[in-house]
């Protein structure tokens, strides 16, 4: 996990931060007067953040979800081989 960073202390180190990020994955929190005001992050989380939401704000995405994961708690699944074979896999 990262320690805040003043904002004038980002300003400096902003180019060094992916690879910082790279090394340990997480958001950077960027403080002012010692409150958060920003994070950076990798963009491959923050993309997956935005996915996560708009999945989220979908109502009919959300019932597949959800009824997927019931279906895997009561093992209505369907065996990988047969799925595989009725794929043509």
């Amino acid at each position: 996990m990262f320690k805040d960073i003043p904002i004038t202390e980002a300003r400096h180190k902003l180019t060094s931060l992916p690879e910082r990020l790279a090394k340990e994955p997480g958001a950077v929190p960027i403080t002012r007067r010692g409150k958060p005001v920003l994070a950076i992050l990798p963009w491959e989380f923050y993309e997956s953040l935005m996915e996560t939401l708009e999945i989220m704000g979908d109502k009919d995405l959300m019932e597949v979800l959800r009824q997927g994961i019931k279906d895997v708690q009561e093992k209505k699944g369907i065996p990988w081989e047969k799925a595989k074979r009725d794929l043509g896999l």
